[in-house]
């Protein structure tokens, strides 16, 4: 087990206990028990800490294989069109007006994230090109963006409006065990499609002719990206909205502590990425704010100023 990963199984051991007792009401295990404890524990905050790191474990491996694979350090999970996909899928059950429905919600997200996959394997061909990846997934991303847009502004009703706007800002809000037993088994696969990745995208790393040369599949490559990043990312989508930043800002963070490999930054991002998710969450809640501050919300206004550093450094060191 390498340092990063002991320190932030470390920080997440202690982070979890913290965010199961902050909040509107605070818990203090030694003072006087607030009545319904056991409850706001169990069925409150607990499953919202476990979605929050599988969650941000799914997006901080999913941004670290995805800037392996394009080899750029600005990457992020979003730009192959799969979130936007999930996102799409989910707005056609607010505008049908289904989302009520048990499971309707996640389901036409995952599916929208599903058809997001396929037409970006489609789009891509079958030479395995990152290049051509990556002009696919922005396609489908302005694709997708657009009909969001479309089903917005023909919204049946503006209760239905107001929710498909609210949902897109991406929060824990409300959150039980129900999503979390379908968004963790389907993080879970796509990280080890990920971690299964690994070893060609080192390899990758040499550039593409010398890839081929030491018998990376492209072909093989690109749908073990298209499964992994679909099925973290879409899971997300499908259990708390949209969520950036995530996949950008943790794979800078430790990419100074290993070796450079992708491989090596895969499993850390995931520690670190859950870790990051669970401090936001627990921080929106603890916010004196009318309302809860939304998690997408909170992590665009960090991962805004730390996009644009990057690219001052990055303009500074062509310079």
């Amino acid at each position: 087990m390498t340092r990063p990963t002991t320190f932030l199984l470390l920080g997440l051991l202690i982070a979890v206990p913290l965010s199961l007792l902050a909040g509107r009401v605070w818990l203090d295990p030694f003072a006087e028990p607030v009545p319904n404890a056991l409850i706001i524990l169990t069925e409150l905050r607990l499953p919202r800490a476990v979605l929050a790191i599988v969650l941000g474990a799914g997006l901080g491996a999913a941004g670290a294989a995805m800037q392996g694979y394009l080899r750029n350090p600005l990457a992020d999970p979003g730009l192959f069109g799969i979130a936007p996909g999930a996102a799409l899928g989910a707005v056609l059950s607010f505008w049908t007006g289904l989302a009520g429905t048990p499971w309707v919600l996640p389901l036409f997200a995952l599916l929208g994230a599903g058809g997001a996959m396929a037409l970006l394997g489609l789009v891509a061909g079958r030479t395995g090109s990152a290049l051509l990846f990556t002009l696919a997934g922005m396609i489908i991303a302005s694709l997708a963006g657009a009909l969001m847009s479309l089903a917005i502004s023909l919204s049946p009703t503006p209760f239905a409006m107001s929710e498909i706007v609210t949902w897109l800002m991406g929060a824990m809000t409300d959150r039980s065990w129900r999503e979390v037993w379908f968004a963790a088994p389907l993080t879970l696969l796509g990280i080890a499609l990920l971690l299964r990745a690994g070893r060609a995208l080192d390899a990758l790393t040499l550039g593409e002719m010398a890839a081929r040369s030491l018998g990376v599949d492209p072909r093989r490559l690109q749908w073990l990206m298209i499964g992994g990043v679909g099925l973290t990312v879409g899971a997300g989508v499908a259990a708390a909205g949209i969520i950036g930043f995530v996949g950008l800002i943790v794979p800078h963070l430790l990419r100074g502590f290993t070796d450079g490999r992708p491989s090596q930054l895969i499993l850390p991002s995931a520690l670190a990425g859950a870790l990051l998710l669970l401090v936001a969450d627990c921080l929106c809640r603890v916010l004196p704010l009318q309302s809860e501050l939304r998690l997408g919300i909170a992590l665009s206004l960090l991962g805004a100023p730390f996009f644009l550093a990057l690219l001052l450094r990055m303009r500074r060191d062509l310079a």
